[in-house]
């Protein structure tokens, strides 16, 4: 396809080659955006100098525009400048507005009137803080092209059908995992669920992990979380204890096998002689780093002859963990621990 003859779009054509662009990408992006072939070049050399000014790097412009072509022939006072406004309101941190731009660049063709008010205002009626929406769209822009009436709202409806539409769950499950919104219910959501109830969770315990870790919503029965079930079956957990590390420690479920539960059950199994069953009591072990936590610690408890509960052995910062064991008694004992934990 030979990109358009008229005027602007052969200065549009030198535009992009001065900005480092191949003709592969040009071509692809006058098929995008058939609008790049009438617009003018200072519109696009102005919106081009907008994005680097409000900490866009000059460097990942040209994957930006690639995603999105249409941000150079938006107007830049009546579209871009109010949205990149309107986005620092919500911002906290520097450089948020153009990391989310930089994530979906799509977000400065919405309207600020017609899409972002209307969904500040339906995170809201969540009960999320106002402090706390900012947070949520800048994480996720994505967010903004996505239709309330339908694909949020469902949502929305599907987790308050799982009895979390009390206390602000759902807003809570929002602010921590705000991807979910773009997960597909009957594809997605509610498959996880039902494998959550089938391996034994309760409707309460069900709501605990959602709240605590909503991710686990979002990752695939057959991919992720019916192997790792299986092996903890075939390690030997029985259903309840598996339930009951489930609702301790979420992540148990998408946690790798082979790089992170296989070998921690291995060492408490096989190294600290230990029953598989102790972890039930505290599923927190399998947050702790193996190599920098788990063994050095097994390794100074042996060595003193000392006994005590995986929670008594992890749940505590270093500090704490020399107190705990008389491990800080003399100066050489501290001063050798702590180069270590």
């Amino acid at each position: 396809m030979e990109i358009s003859s008229t005027c602007n779009g052969s200065s549009m054509m030198w535009f992009f080659k001065d900005r480092g662009f191949d003709d592969k990408s040009i071509q692809g992006m006058f098929r995008k955006c058939k609008r790049l072939e009438v617009v003018h070049q200072e519109r696009a050399s102005e919106n081009w100098a907008y994005l680097t000014s409000i900490g866009i790097q000059e460097r990942k412009l040209p994957s930006i525009v690639s995603k999105c072509p249409k941000i150079l022939t938006l107007g830049l006072n009546e579209k871009i400048v109010p949205m990149v406004e309107c986005l620092k309101t919500l911002g906290t941190k520097p450089n948020e507005v153009a990391s989310a731009i930089a994530k979906f660049p799509q977000l400065l063709s919405h309207s600020v009137e017609e899409k972002l008010c209307p969904l500040l205002a339906f995170f809201q009626a969540l009960g999320i803080p106002e402090k706390r929406l900012g947070k949520i769209i800048l994480l996720n822009p994505r967010l903004i092209s996505y239709s309330i009436e339908t694909k949020l709202t469902e949502i929305v409806d599907f987790l308050a059908s799982l009895g979390l539409n009390k206390d602000g769950m759902i807003g809570k499950i929002l602010v921590r995992n705000p991807f979910i919104m773009g997960y597909s219910v009957d594809k997605r959501l509610r498959p996880t669920t039902q494998f959550l109830k089938l391996i034994g969770l309760t409707d309460l315990e069900l709501q605990v992990v959602a709240v605590n870790f909503p991710e686990i919503l979002s990752r695939d029965v057959n991919k992720v979380l019916e192997p790792n079930y299986s092996y903890l079956k075939k390690s030997g957990f029985q259903d309840r204890q598996i339930a009951a590390l489930v609702v301790g420690f979420p992540p148990i479920l998408i946690k790798s096998i082979q790089n992170s539960l296989e070998p921690k059950i291995r060492f408490l199994v096989d190294v600290m002689g230990r029953q598989i069953h102790e972890v039930v009591d505290y599923p927190d072990f399998f947050r702790h780093s193996l190599k920098r936590e788990i063994e050095l610690r097994h390794k100074f408890l042996t060595q003193r002859n000392l006994i005590c509960s995986l929670s008594e052995m992890l749940d505590c910062n270093k500090k704490k963990f020399f107190l705990r064991f008389g491990l800080l008694e003399g100066p050489v004992l501290s001063n050798k621990f702590s180069s270590h934990l």
